[in-house]
């Protein structure tokens, strides 16, 4: 049986557990008896509030597989997963379906907005479809962080690729969830605009207090997090506080030499 994979406390929470989600003893498997393959295996991990955690590890390592049982996105096949205090595992459609609405947030390469409405409808669409009025100074906040306060009237087709990315941060941020979800959320950008959206969740984490978990194959992706936790074969096996591209790096090389399985990595740590 593993360990579980935590993270210290830091400071006060205002009420709530230090921990926004957590995993115990996850498995996730598809298929049965000989075609059975384990996306995860038995993974233990907390998620601290209001930090930046980065899940990496080779294609086929189970990282996109554990943000989306996170999320509330795919079902587990045995262990448990809880938001805060909320156990998500077992929820009926319905419950999970509202939680995830009401207290998570998304993104993705893909940026999924409407051709049709404008960026400040763009980040306002998932509150109006939920009836829920927003709290407009923190709305302003939000904009003024990830840099669109001069776009708001803008449609996406008046909108870079960069642009369109931090639309679709600020809706994610917009509702106040206790938890952000990120896979490869820069993978469809240049560097500079990647750079750029990484930089403004940096900012949401540092002085919203938000709690984000990203999906990435970038070392230099992952250098903007607080920890970086590495998968292989559906488990946890190595975990790092206070990353660099660097350091990043030479832990991604080692942990695929240690996996002959793993794809090669090129120069930037991508599967190639």
């Amino acid at each position: 049986m593993t360990s579980a994979v935590s993270i210290p406390t830091h400071g006060s929470t205002g009420g709530r557990t230090a921990v926004a989600a957590r995993a115990r003893q996850v498995v996730k498997a598809y298929g049965s008896g000989e075609t059975r393959v384990v996306a995860l295996d038995h993974v233990d991990v907390d998620i601290a509030r209001g930090r930046f955690t980065a899940i990496m590890g080779p294609s086929g390592s189970g990282k996109s597989t554990l943000m989306h049982c996170l999320a509330g996105l795919d079902t587990v096949t045995g262990g448990q997963i809880h938001l805060d205090e909320t156990e998500i595992t077992g929820l009926k459609d319905k419950k999970l379906t509202q939680l995830r609405r009401d207290r998570i947030g998304f993104i993705f390469q893909a940026f999924n907005l409407l051709p049709t409405l404008n960026a400040l409808e763009n980040i306002t669409l998932p509150m109006d479809i939920a009836g829920r009025k927003y709290d407009r100074a923190w709305l302003d906040q939000v904009v003024e962080t990830v840099g669109l306060a001069g776009r708001l009237k803008h449609r996406p087709n008046q909108l870079s690729g960069g642009q369109q990315q931090r639309v679709a941060v600020a809706r994610a941020l917009a509702a106040r969830p206790e938890i952000i979800f990120g896979d490869e959320p820069t993978g469809n950008l240049d560097s500079r605009a990647g750079a750029e959206v990484l930089g403004f969740l940096r900012r949401s984490v540092t002085e919203l207090g938000q709690t984000i978990v990203m999906v990435t194959h970038d070392p230099v992706a992952a250098a903007y997090a607080d920890r970086v936790l590495y998968l292989a074969d559906g488990r946890i096996v190595d975990d790092m506080y206070q990353p660099t591209a660097e350091t990043v790096l030479d832990r991604m090389l080692r942990i695929s030499g240690e996996n002959p399985q793993a794809p090669d990595l090129d120069a930037r740590g991508r599967a190639s």
